[in-house]
């Protein structure tokens, strides 16, 4: 049995004090929640006030990037260790608006992931393919591509430090959400190139997310999905309410097949 996993990606949103609010809402909410794996990716200056805030709860934490060295001259980044050391316990990497926005390459990507996994963190994983190629059936090529940089380095030992986030670009922030069957047989076939990487085994105890517009109002239909183990959420996690609703979306997923996902 996978655990769902629901992230909120605050992305760039949330003073130090509007981020404590929130967090504490979200944690005061989802307490009696089980079976359900449950963080939430604040800014970076709020990471540390916020883990303390969360410390005794079962809401954890994660940073929405770093780079791949540990220390040195590496002005205005973040290493996985200092995201540690604030008390993260993911880190997200490869996200479309990082690779869209400031260039970061599968390479990037990889190197990324490893230094996470190093750091004793879990690493989300964020690929996805834009509209263009989604039109030109290229989805499964530029996926394969993007995941061959990114667990270049990653040994079938360290998949359980490992969340892959399917995000088609041309779903976040748009209010397109990919259908349910569309996200279903888009993660399908990310596990089947995991399973030719790593063995079946191990692709079938990964968890893959799935992200891009998700809601309250879509969130069950989703996460319903067989291959689909939560949810990489932005806009809706920035309210208490519509996250809290996606969270219990996935509890019902796990009350309905108790055995077997």
């Amino acid at each position: 049995m996978r655990t769902p996993i629901i992230i909120g990606n605050w992305k760039l949103n949330n003073t130090i004090a509007e981020g404590l609010a929130l967090a504490t809402e979200i944690k005061n909410r989802v307490a009696a929640t089980r079976h359900v794996d449950v963080a939430i990716a604040p800014v970076f200056t709020s990471i540390a006030p916020i883990a303390q805030r969360l410390a005794d709860s079962s809401v954890s934490v994660a940073g929405q990037n770093c780079y791949w060295e540990s220390s040195g001259a590496w002005t205005g980044e973040v290493s996985p260790q200092l995201l540690h050391d604030a008390g993260a316990r993911y880190c997200i990497v490869g996200h479309s608006e990082r690779r869209q926005y400031y260039g970061d390459t599968n390479v990037d990507v990889g190197r990324k992931a490893f230094a996470i996994i190093d750091a004793t963190l879990t690493a989300i994983i964020c690929v996805g393919e834009t509209h263009a190629e989604r039109t030109n059936n290229q989805t499964n090529d530029i996926i394969q591509k993007q995941i061959d940089g990114a667990f270049s380095a990653i040994s079938s030992q360290q998949l359980t430090h490992v969340v892959v986030a399917y995000e088609p670009v041309w779903a976040i922030g748009t209010g397109n959400t990919a259908t349910p069957d569309q996200a279903q047989t888009t993660i399908a076939s990310i596990r089947t190139i995991l399973s030719k990487r790593y063995g079946s085994p191990q692709a079938d105890t990964l968890r893959i997310q799935y992200g891009g517009s998700v809601s309250p109002k879509n969130a069950l239909d989703i996460l319903s999905k067989p291959d689909i183990d939560g949810a990489l959420v932005g806009g809706a996690s920035l309210k208490a309410d519509s996250f809290v609703e996606i969270v219990k979306a996935a509890t019902l997923t796990v009350a309905a097949t108790p055995m077997v996902r």
